[in-house]
């Protein structure tokens, strides 16, 4: 089968699994309200219903990435497939919050599959002169399920009740014997995995979060140990989970960092906006929907066509403009986000500058990898982007709670949308210093 023609099939049929695994990750923003007051939860410990999910999703993201590596793509898939519709079956029968985190990590776990080798599948099959409208009508999946997430769990949490939402989980089974049909067998090749690693680095990653949205001293100090066995790990390890060799690539590492500092806001923004819609404004799940989808709706068009201008000129103009919209949205927000109304028109802007610099981003830092990393390159990319969400969500459900405590509940949003446009705009700089060679020279190296 040839390159162009596997991408035609593959690419439709992936983008309804990306549209449903986002899907499920998004809808729940609007139910976190609702969560809350059926199990009496505090902001930073009902946070883990997104954040838990975050992280499983970050580590699983580069694991099924390295996977790839040894393993058939079909199986992988048929697998992550599986695991997130038996997760979302435990979190839909779930009477306990534990029971629903539980579930929510075990849908994590196979859902990851998904972006990762849709990534996979992009940068290693589309040329680099066609990956950017390749990543593009990615991009434009998710920021469309973003904005369909909060529209859908709205009318099912509204009518019915947030369980109903892991129902829309199951329209990922279809999917499974078509891409048994459409990918071709491929051999297993030998190879280990770090599985010690990964579990080290999961570790550590939860216990930092923990200690964040919590503010417990004893779970930092646990997360260092972890991190420094993982490192200890990653020393020893023939196939280590995260290859040194891979960091020591300069634009590469620029490129994460920049995606660490610009995603990780948007994700925050997710989190924070229904809950001041339900606390400021009093509406209910239906009417939170429905001020978010307007802005995810264009952000999903926006996708399409920032992937098209990212070919024709290039990474750095598209994603630059982004990430200054993006800052800009959020920084209109805190000065005129004051009824309902304003919010959603100011979200266009905010899902605009996304979907413009996801694609571009992504692009860009794909084309600073060699071909023989692009895999394990591109995975790692992935746990970066939502371990960016993971820390986001933590961090904002810390700072609500902080001045919940204090008396100061009105300014919680006020100071987050703060530092949610400095630190996008710190990610300025970081993405341009990547330079100019990196679109050209990397990606077609051996």
């Amino acid at each position: 089968m040839s390159k162009p023609t596997k991408l035609h099939h593959l690419v439709p049929l992936l983008c309804w699994a990306v549209y449903c695994s986002v899907l499920n990750g998004t809808m729940f923003n609007v139910a976190v309200p609702d969560i809350a007051r059926d199990f009496s939860l505090a902001p930073s410990e009902v946070s883990w219903v997104i954040t838990g999910y975050i992280v499983i999703f970050a580590v699983g993201a580069i694991s099924y990435g390295k996977l790839a590596d040894n393993y058939p793509v079909r199986r992988l898939l048929t697998i992550g497939l599986l695991l997130f519709n038996s997760g979302a079956l435990i979190s839909l029968l779930a009477d306990r919050y534990p029971l629903l985190i539980i579930g929510r990590l075990v849908q994590a776990s196979g859902g990851a599959a998904i972006p990762a080798l849709v990534m996979l599948c992009a940068t290693r099959y589309a040329p680099p002169e066609q990956r950017g409208r390749v990543l593009g009508a990615v991009s434009a999946t998710v920021a469309f399920a973003m904005g369909c997430g909060p529209l859908v769990g709205g009318l099912l949490g509204g009518y019915f009740h947030w369980r109903w939402l892991f129902l829309l989980s199951f329209a990922t089974l279809p999917v499974i014997p078509l891409l048994r049909i459409v990918l071709q067998p491929e051999p297993v090749r030998p190879g280990r995995f770090d599985l010690l690693g990964a579990g080290w680095l999961t570790g550590g990653i939860a216990l930092l979060l923990f200690g964040l949205t919590q503010r417990q001293l004893w779970s930092p100090l646990l997360a260092a140990a972890c991190i420094a066995l993982f490192i200890r790990q990653v020393r020893r390890h023939p196939n280590p989970f995260i290859s040194p060799t891979l960091l020591g690539n300069q634009p590469y590492r620029q490129g994460l960092a920049a995606t660490f500092l610009a995603m990780g806001t948007m994700f925050g923004l997710l989190f924070i906006i229904p809950l001041g819609l339900r606390e400021q404004f009093g509406l209910s799940t239906i009417g939170i929907g429905l001020v978010i989808f307007p802005g995810a709706a264009c952000g999903a068009v926006i996708g399409v066509i920032g992937g098209r201008l990212t070919d024709r000129f290039g990474c750095r103009p598209i994603a630059s403009w982004g990430i200054t919209l993006l800052a800009a949205g959020y920084l209109l927000l805190l000065a005129f986000g004051q009824n309902p109304v304003t919010i959603a028109l100011l979200l266009v802007i905010c899902y605009g500058g996304f979907s413009l610099f996801q694609p571009a981003l992504g692009k860009a830092v794909s084309l600073t990898l060699p071909s023989k990393q692009t895999g394990v390159g591109m995975g790692l990319y992935n746990l970066i982007y939502f371990l960016s969400g993971a820390f986001g969500t933590a961090v904002s459900g810390g700072l609500l709670e902080l001045f919940a405590e204090t008396g100061h509940d009105s300014e919680g949003p006020r100071a987050i949308l703060l530092l949610m446009t400095v630190t996008c705009l710190l990610a300025l700089p970081v993405f341009r210093r990547m330079g100019l060679n990196s679109e050209t020279k990397r990606s077609q190296e051996p």
